[in-house]
């Protein structure tokens, strides 16, 4: 059995997340037993919800237990198989975490499954066909059903989650307005992505950016961040205007109390709908997503970016670019060479 790299969650962040809360270690991959199957990790996948389970306090999801695998999305092959429904050379996508190899017990339900990459690069089952489409997918148009020439906001727009909302909602006949970081970041999602605007955050006053964006008021707000964009767009939300809830990435790094939007009554004079969601709840119904999506991705009406940072030992570095605007689309980080 192959020796195995392994990143750890040393110890828990103040404030910001930095390398120096992770370790990178070296350890024997133990023997299979029956039902059990070894994969080797090809990417890993960096997502803002890690920051939060890095804390000790409670959530949605248990927190991550210090001195163990750092947890995370992953895809890769089976490199040795003692269960009948997997063979070497099988791709799967799986939740391996930060190391080099997994052994999985493969007969536990949602712990691995196979994926087809011959006309899906494997890379996009962590994103556009993996959990950031699934719930750009699910926030969009199950939770909130936009419907023809209404206006969408999208916060984050050019990175995992936001650049698939906004293609759906061009699907949907709606107009779409971005904000990103960058005016690369908005060339992209206007010129490739097909939004009809996008707002640097960084460099214009977002509420009188907006006010020009969206003359008709916003009717759906894809919220990402929270924050001053968030107090932004209350101030122009129409009458029952919808807003799920997806993240809020802005307040993650934030040691103490963060205030609350200036503007939430706006939410009440509006009669809006603001509704939270964790995109784990609807996995079961992941069928409905497939039905969609990969005919989306074939057509060309949804594109998608993959960032890729190489090497194991530079996740941690990596997972900050999360929290500065760095990176375009989905983060990923390939550890070994695709066959």
């Amino acid at each position: 059995m192959p020796t195995n790299r392994q990143i750890l969650l040393d110890n828990r962040p103040v404030g910001e997340a930095t390398a120096a809360n992770f370790k990178l270690v070296s350890n024997d991959t133990p023997a299979l037993a029956d039902g059990q199957v070894l994969v080797r990790h090809h990417y890993l996948s960096l997502d803002p919800y890690m920051r939060g389970r890095m804390n000790d306090s409670k959530s949605y999801a248990a927190s991550q237990p210090v001195g163990e695998v750092f947890q995370g999305g992953t895809v890769g092959e089976v490199v040795e198989s003692r269960h009948p429904k997997y063979a070497a050379g099988d791709k799967v996508a799986g939740f391996g975490g930060w190391q080099e190899y997994s052994v999985v017990d493969a007969g536990q339900p949602g712990m691995l499954k196979k994926v087809d990459t011959t006309h899906v690069p494997l890379s996009h089952y962590l994103g556009a066909v993996g959990m950031p489409g699934v719930t750009a997918w699910y926030g969009l148009v199950k939770i909130i059903a936009p419907k023809e020439g209404e206006t969408v906001v999208v916060s984050a727009a050019a990175g995992a989650v936001g650049s698939i909302v906004g293609q759906i909602a061009k699907i949907k006949g709606c107009r779409v307005v971005g904000l990103a970081g960058s005016d690369d970041k908005c060339r992209w999602v206007v010129d490739d992505l097909g939004f009809d605007a996008c707002i640097n955050y960084r460099k214009e006053n977002v509420l009188e950016a907006l006010r020009r964006e969206c003359p008709k008021g916003i009717d759906v707000y894809f919220e990402n961040v929270g924050g001053e964009i968030l107090d932004a767009v209350l101030t122009l939300i129409n009458l029952e205007a919808r807003i799920p809830l997806c993240g809020l990435i802005s307040t993650y790094n934030a040691d103490g109390p963060v205030p609350g939007p200036y503007m939430f009554r706006n939410v009440l004079m509006k009669r809006a709908l603001i509704k939270g969601f964790i995109v784990i709840d609807y996995f079961p119904r992941i069928g409905e997503f497939m039905q969609d999506m990969p005919g989306w991705i074939a057509s060309g009406k949804v594109k998608w970016r993959v960032d890729v940072e190489q090497g194991l030992e530079n996740a941690p570095t990596a997972l900050q670019k999360l929290f500065t605007g760095g990176n375009t689309g989905k983060l990923v980080v390939q550890i070994s060479p695709e066959p």
